[in-house]
């Protein structure tokens, strides 16, 4: 055996460029933008409750005394806030001079925003293996 290498395998530590993969030559096709979910349609931004998914369209109507019409969270609350940051000094990444004890209570503090996500159209159902089952029957037409 004459290279000090125990097995002839290909790898890394050969030299030249004999078995490597070859690119075709010429111009390289346009890299595409991000491709993600719903990415270039126009999505209606809502507030949703952190507690139980309720939507909110109107932003104005969310005051110091808000609640959830459907599970009676306060909504101008810290938990509710896009200010919110776990890892963030008092949990606000906006400059608050002493730390807000409940978050999910409802305070005035001055710094609030509500946070606001796309409306992505589509319900959330319950999935039951009976639900995929019935597609997979009618997958087939069984």
């Amino acid at each position: 055996m004459s290279d000090d290498r125990k097995y002839r395998h290909r790898g890394y530590q050969d030299s030249g460029n004999d078995g490597g993969v070859r690119r075709p030559a010429g111009p390289r096709p346009p890299k595409e933008g991000p491709r993600g979910r719903g990415v270039d349609q126009d999505k209606a931004v809502v507030f949703r409750c952190k507690h139980c998914g309720e939507r909110v369209l109107d932003l104005d109507s969310i005051v110091v005394g808000a609640t959830c019409r459907k599970c009676g969270a306060a909504l101008h609350a810290c938990s509710q806030c896009s200010h919110f940051d776990t890892s963030a000094r008092f949990e606000c990444t906006q400059p608050i001079p002493a730390r807000i004890a409940s978050k999910k209570a409802a305070n005035d503090c001055p710094f609030y925003a509500p946070a606001k996500t796309f409306d992505l159209t589509g319900s959330r159902g319950t999935a039951t293996p009976d639900d995929a089952r019935a597609a997979f029957d009618a997958l087939f037409k069984k």
